[in-house]
């Protein structure tokens, strides 16, 4: 009876330390990975919601130009003199670096 006992309270105590084992892999996962990146993605949906015409922008695909409309869901962006593209807004972000459009 008293090895049963002694099984019974090992086999608790080593289940104890597996599950603290998973919640702070869990932990570490959220905090250096998910969490990181949820802030990232919040800073781009503002830097998006805060374009207007006249900012210099990059697309997805790495074009450059002046936005010259802004839709709900489209940007307009003038890409050389009289050429404008249509762009979807999840695919242009904002750009710091100088653009030279002619």
């Amino acid at each position: 009876m008293n090895i049963l006992l002694q099984a019974a309270t090992g086999g608790m105590s080593g289940m104890g330390s597996t599950l603290l084992m998973m919640v702070a892999i869990i932990a570490v996962f959220y905090f250096f990975m998910i969490r990181p990146q949820q802030k990232k993605q919040k800073e781009i949906q503002k830097s998006r919601e805060a374009m207007k015409v006249g900012d210099k922008v990059v697309t997805s695909g790495g074009i450059h130009g002046r936005i010259k409309e802004v839709g709900d869901t489209w940007l307009l962006v003038e890409v050389a003199d009289g050429v404008k593209l249509k762009f979807d807004k999840a695919s242009v972000f904002a750009s710091s670096a100088d653009v030279t459009t002619n």
